[in-house]
């Protein structure tokens, strides 16, 4: 049999006077005054066809402040565990029954069973709270993030024109496949040689020489691709339909490139972020 919350508290209950000892206090306090969450809490533990007699397990006050304990501490399991039983700040909130402390294997069974609805539930009623109390509106979502390495490089300028360069070729060999060749000339090591020595070259006079080079580059690429589009009709079937579609896709996109490449180094012109790829 499970109590919904504990029916006694312990007179050795105190929070330490520490800020997490005084914000833990407040946290408390605010449960107290919200006693109908338990109800919610109570209706996910209990399982259909247990008994009501024999060992009781957690009270659902209990449960419900362990797991807002192992969230607002970013807690795992064990460390919850190790903190319910070393911490007596921690054991004030969570109202533990005497005597008890709970193994991670319990906390994750009884705090796993709180459904998602639940928790949304009971963070509207903090909202709402908050409001009344005009310490939050609640209308802006504060998240923290983590800055990881990822496999996407820096999208510059010289590289962009390099990728346009790389895309193209391919397209340009998947015309020919299709037995509709035209004398074109493969240029990726060229723009590849480019997009490097941009890359590496200190002074600006030296990188425009190396931009107008690879924007040639790009510029005749792209001209290859224009020709064997005229070249592929749509009747040819449903490969050279695909083919049409990526040309139509990707020529936008290397058009708009090259446009932004040349007011931003040859022009020397601040373009507004929402014109750039």
């Amino acid at each position: 049999m499970r109590q919904e919350r504990t029916v006694q508290s312990n007179i050795f209950d105190l929070f330490a006077e520490h800020e997490i000892g005084r914000e833990l206090k407040a946290m408390s306090q605010w449960l107290d005054e919200h006693r109908d969450l338990l109800g919610l809490v109570a209706q996910d533990l209990r399982r259909h066809g247990v008994k009501e007699t024999g060992r009781e397990g957690l009270p659902a006050e209990a449960v419900l402040r362990c797991a807002l304990l192992k969230q607002h501490r970013q807690l795992s399991y064990e460390e919850l565990a190790f903190h319910l039983e070393d911490s007596a700040s921690f054991r004030a909130f969570a109202r533990l029954p005497w005597g008890c402390s709970p193994k991670k294997s319990v906390l994750h069974k009884t705090i796993s069973a709180i459904r998602a609805e639940t928790f949304e539930a009971i963070n509207r009623v903090l909202l709402t709270s908050a409001r009344q109390d005009k310490v939050e509106r609640g209308k802006v979502v504060r998240i923290d993030s983590t800055v990881t390495s990822a496999l996407m490089h820096e999208p510059s300028d010289s590289s962009l024109l390099w990728d346009c360069v790389r895309v193209m070729v391919r397209l340009l060999q998947q015309a020919d496949a299709q037995g509709r060749a035209i004398p074109w000339h493969d240029h990726c090591r060229a723009a590849k040689k480019r997009s490097r020595a941009i890359q590496f070259t200190r002074g600006r006079p030296k990188r425009v020489q190396h931009y107008r080079a690879l924007l040639r580059i790009t510029r005749t690429t792209l001209n290859y691709l224009e020709q064997a589009a005229a070249q592929l009709p749509l009747a040819a079937g449903p490969a050279v339909e695909l083919w049409q579609a990526q040309v139509r896709h990707y020529k936008p996109l290397i058009e708009r490139i090259i446009a932004q490449t040349e007011r931003r180094v040859l022009a020397g012109e601040a373009v507004p972020a929402g014109d750039k790829l």
